[in-house]
């Protein structure tokens, strides 16, 4: 995947960008702030307002493509979340129209997990992360276990057949095949999604596939956080002003 390196300073997107389009929304950093731990994520009752009122006001063609599993998803944002597509472990699963798409997990994720908490340990502040398709490592809180971190993931999946995911201080081993690309392609192949264009909301490297895929089915990217090379087209500051914006679109 290639980055399209455009001007640092995106223009904010236009909420005319919203009509006829279908929203496909990162959480992590996108939704929600990073915290310092994936299970310290705080989701307030205004962001599941807001997810509500986005699923009555789109209907089906709005949905949530993250790293994170759908139970993850399911446990941070209750009820809600059913009332929207989602797809989760970077595209390996999806749930959309009362059915579920997942493969089979791996046993070797099983031992590479394992060999992670061992290296884990050794690093105070370093967390490992199991997810339903992969498992990651965390340095958020011990920055200089990164180059450590990274080596030894990319070791254990090559070993075992699985997929490197790099992401904001976590590296992630996970079943290969899938990317948030592979997500929006499949979702938009949804009878309440198919003939819109879509238009992909993400903060991170992970994200870059699902701009390119949305850019490539004629809609669009839009970055959150601070200006870097991207695919994207727009960029907003900060999940409140992504909050904000599609509050906004519905007015």
């Amino acid at each position: 995947m290639s980055l399209t390196r455009l001007p640092p300073e995106l223009p904010p997107p236009p909420e005319a960008l919203l009509q006829s389009s279908s929203l496909f929304l990162d959480f992590d950093g996108t939704l929600v702030e990073i915290a310092a731990t994936p299970d310290a994520v705080l989701v307030d009752a205004g962001l599941r307002d807001l997810l509500a009122a986005l699923a009555r006001h789109y209907g089906p063609r709005v949905a949530i493509v993250s790293g994170r599993s759908i139970a993850q998803l399911d446990a941070l944002i209750g009820p809600v979340a059913r009332m929207l597509a989602i797809s989760g472990s970077h595209g390996s699963e999806h749930r959309f129209d009362g059915g579920e798409e997942k493969p089979l997990r791996p046993r070797s994720l099983d031992a590479v997990e394992a060999r992670m908490r061992d290296a884990a340990a050794r690093h105070p502040g370093a967390l490992v992360e199991p997810k339903s398709f992969g498992v990651a490592l965390h340095y958020r809180l011990a920055p200089g276990f990164e180059g450590e971190a990274r080596t030894l993931v990319e070791a254990l999946a090559a070993a075992s057949g699985l997929a490197v995911q790099a992401g904001k201080m976590m590296v992630e081993a996970r079943i290969p095949g899938s990317d948030k690309g592979v997500a929006v392609t499949r979702l938009m192949q949804r009878a309440g999604m198919a003939g819109t264009k879509p238009v992909f909301l993400g903060d991170d490297l992970t994200d870059e596939a699902g701009f390119e895929a949305a850019r490539a089915l004629g809609g669009t990217g839009i970055l959150v956080g601070n200006p870097r090379p991207t695919a994207a087209a727009y960029r907003l500051d900060n999940p409140a002003a992504v909050r904000s914006w599609l509050a906004g679109g519905m007015a």
